[in-house]
Parts: C-alpha cells; structure tokens; sequence
C-alpha cells in the first residue's frame, strides 16, 4: 500500500498536465526534467519500501528521494494538483519508523519547502492558480492545501505499515504455532510409541534371556518361555499397528480448521456449520477425508466466492454438504480422482457421496453414511 502514492502521484502529475496544456502554459523543457526526477523518485521508492517493511530506514536514500522529489516540484511549478505532490508521496515514506516528534518536524519543513516553492512559481508568473486567483488568493490556497497533506499523509503512512506489521506478526505466530504443534505431535507419538511397546520390548528381552538360560537346563520350561514371548511379540505387533492406524487417520476439526485457513487465504469465505455434539464414533475421519478432496476440487475446480460446509446427523444417518457458488465447468464425473476416492471410502463403510451443479449458481457435494456405520 506504501507504493499506491506513486500511482496517486503520476495521476495528481497527469491532470496537472492537461491544466497546463489547457491553459497554454505547457512547458517541454520543465516538464521533461521534473518528469525523469519524478520517475527516479519512482524507482528509488520502490527500493524505499522493501526496506521499510524490513522495519530499516535507509537514510542515505531517503535523502536522494527528498532531492528527487524537491527538483520535481521546483521545475515543475509546485502546484498542489501538479508535480508538487511528488513531496507529498515522499512525504508518505519518510515519516515511517520515526519518532512523533520527528514526524511531526518532517511533514513541517516538506509543508514550508512545499509553500516556498509554490511561492517561487508565483513571484516568477508561472503559478497556474495565480493566473486564475490572483497571488494572495494562491497563496492562500497552497498553505491550505498543503498543510491538509502534511497532516493527513504521515499518519495514513503510519497506519498501513502497521496494519501490515501486524498481519505480519500474525503469518509468523501462525507459523510458530504450525510447528510447535509439529514438534508436540512428534514428542506424543514418541510417547505413546515407548509407552505401547517399550513394556512389551523388556518383558521380550527378559524372557528371551531367561529361555536361553534354561534351555540346557529345562528345555520344556524354555520352549514355554519362548511360546511366551511369541505371544508378547503378536500383542505387540498388534498395538503398534493399532497406534499408527490412529495417526493415519484424518482429524475433523483439525481439517476443517485447515481448510477454512486456505479457502479464506484464497479469497473465498467460508462458513462452517458444524453439530453441538460429538459425531458418533468413525464418521469423523471419514467426512475429514471427505472436505479435504472437496475443499480441493472447489480450489482447483471452480471461481468459488464463498463455500459452505455443514455437518449434521441424525440417530439414522450422518451428512455432510459442501456447497460453493463456483460451477465447475465440467461434469461432477470429470472432477479427477478425489471423487473417485470419496466414493470408495464411502462405500468402505456403507455409505454414498454425490456432487452435481444445483441450477441456482451453485455446486454441492453431498456425503451421506448409514448410521451405525459398517466396516
């Protein structure tokens, strides 16, 4: 947003021209230097605001600018609606990362300079507005005008670098919270892993160890030992597989935290409306796998401007309805293989899924399973 004064300002330049040509007052010359001070002004900006949303304040560039933008304005004629406003955009940057005090003195000396040369052009008959108002009547509309911009602009500058800070300060608390919750995840899986089979691993060992002793000695009390630890392998075979299988499968409510994250990322709102009450057991990672591929089909799909994702159940049946207004332009059959993999994960537990346009604008997939559910 720092860079939109540069826009502002090649307008604020262009109707200054068509004034100045409309008044026969068009200069080549003048105008042909204040525009390449004011196209370097341009180009040094954009260095400008890189680092200042770095949170740098380079002064030896800043500088520069102020030069740039002052040769713009004094060639130029320093109207307000004309090159004068090049002091206004750099005005915009410089007081950004200063002290109030600091910012105040700036916008100050930019409001006199700004003035001054304004008051220049009118004592050398070349002021636009004093041709039209007379000198004083110019004057008189310089100051206000230019102390209205000196107020307003720093302040406007101010505020988008900190709405921008603090957007940025969000992405990062985002991020740090991605992985710290990685990082817990991690350490929990280590838990549940040494709590699961750590047990099972040492009374292996201890029995495999106390077989091996007692082979030369009692070879039936070994062989029952060894059929021990058979039994103990199996079992642990067994709650390792059923502890991976936990973490394979999908979270709802974390997926459906994902998804609305990357739908509003993308531009498109969306709104989540979501049961009371627990869904009943092995739904949830089903309708999970379900708004993932859904909430993909609507990224990849479609122009979607808002999506819908509901959930409700019933002692029968459990539903789930995603619904955008983003009409794919080919058949549901044609959306790739998640369809495809909604359907086999549907039917895996008696269930249906059916994706089709709905007439009004819109497109909606619609999940279903047969409560209790089966597999």
């Amino acid at each position: 947003m720092l860079l939109l004064w540069f826009p502002v300002m090649w307008v604020v330049i262009a109707i200054g021209v068509v004034v100045a040509v409309a008044a026969d007052r068009f200069s080549w010359w003048s105008t042909g230097l204040a525009a390449m001070a004011a196209a370097g002004l341009t180009w040094i900006a954009v260095g400008l605001v890189t680092e200042l949303l770095g949170r740098r304040y380079p002064v030896r560039q800043m500088a520069v600018a102020a030069v740039l933008a002052v040769v713009a304005a004094a060639v130029g004629g320093a109207e307000p609606l004309g090159w004068g406003f090049t002091l206004m955009a750099w005005l915009g940057l410089a007081t950004i990362h200063v002290s109030r005090r600091t910012a105040f003195l700036i916008a100050a000396a930019t409001g006199v300079t700004a003035v001054g040369l304004a008051g220049l052009s009118v004592a050398l008959g070349t002021s636009l507005m004093a041709a039209e108002s007379g000198s004083w009547g110019a004057m008189a509309f310089y100051v206000v005008m230019y102390a209205v911009w000196c107020a307003t602009v720093p302040p406007s500058g101010r505020l988008w670098v900190w709405i921008w800070q603090l957007a940025d300060e969000a992405h990062a608390g985002r991020d740090a919270h991605a992985r710290l919750s990685v990082a817990e995840e991690r350490l929990r899986f280590a838990r549940d892993l040494h709590d699961l089979v750590g047990h099972q691993l040492s009374a292996i060992a201890v029995k495999t160890e106390l077989a091996t002793r007692l082979s030369d000695v009692d070879a039936g009390a070994a062989k029952a030992e060894m059929a021990e630890v058979n039994t103990l392998t199996r079992k642990a075979l067994k709650e390792l597989r059923q502890a991976v299988r936990g973490y394979r499968e999908l979270d709802l409510t974390a997926e459906l935290s994902s998804v609305k994250g990357v739908l509003e990322a993308a531009g498109v709102r969306c709104e989540l409306r979501l049961p009371y009450h627990p869904l009943p057991d092995g739904v949830a990672p089903v309708f999970a796998y379900v708004v993932r591929e859904a909430v993909t089909n609507v990224l990849k799909h479609s122009a979607a401007t808002f999506c819908d994702i509901t959930i409700r159940f019933t002692e029968q049946e459990a539903e789930l309805s995603v619904r955008n207004d983003g009409v794919a332009r080919q058949a549901a059959g044609d959306l790739g293989s998640g369809l495809a993999g909604m359907r086999e994960r549907l039917d895996a537990v008696g269930g249906t899924v059916e994706a089709r346009p709905t007439g009004r604008g819109e497109f909606l997939l619609t999940a279903v399973v047969s409560l209790p559910m089966v597999g």
